[in-house]
């Protein structure tokens, strides 16, 4: 009954590892997108299983074995310590994205000189800087 279940969480569980291990390297990030697709698919069949354990047999968890338990209960730790590791390097790769992208802007205006003065009706003088145009090849 919970082997189907467990299964599923050791895949996850991989499939974030490997991904974690990627994202640690900081090489071959071409292949994250296939990694993505597979955690997702993962975890919609991970839910759709254990919402049809609910459904079939909402007792379930007391119908198994002790040697049973103690693997859900690994494989469910392991899952937990590899997507909190996971949220950490997503959160690292996010926050340096938006750094870059960050200074790539404030080059370009730099660059570009995209500032403009605006006089107001009483003498006063505001410095605006308009956002320099950034284009992103998509095609690493």
């Amino acid at each position: 009954m919970a082997v189907e279940l467990i299964d599923l969480m050791l895949s996850l569980y991989y499939v974030i590892e490997e991904e974690n291990q990627i994202l640690v390297a900081a090489r071959h990030l071409n292949t994250l997108s296939e990694l993505v697709s597979a955690k997702t698919r993962l975890v919609g069949q991970l839910d759709a299983e254990v919402a049809r354990l609910q459904r079939e047999t909402p007792d379930w968890m007391e119908q198994i074995d002790e040697a049973m338990r103690l693997q859900l209960s690994d494989a469910a730790g392991s899952l937990r310590n590899a997507s909190i590791a996971n949220a950490r390097l997503l959160e690292r790769q996010i926050e340096f994205s938006v750094d870059l992208m960050g200074a790539i802007a404030a080059e370009a205006q730099r660059v570009t000189g995209k500032r403009n003065a605006i006089y107001g009706a009483h003498g006063g003088m505001a410095l605006t800087e308009l956002p320099a145009p950034i284009s992103i090849n998509a095609r690493l």
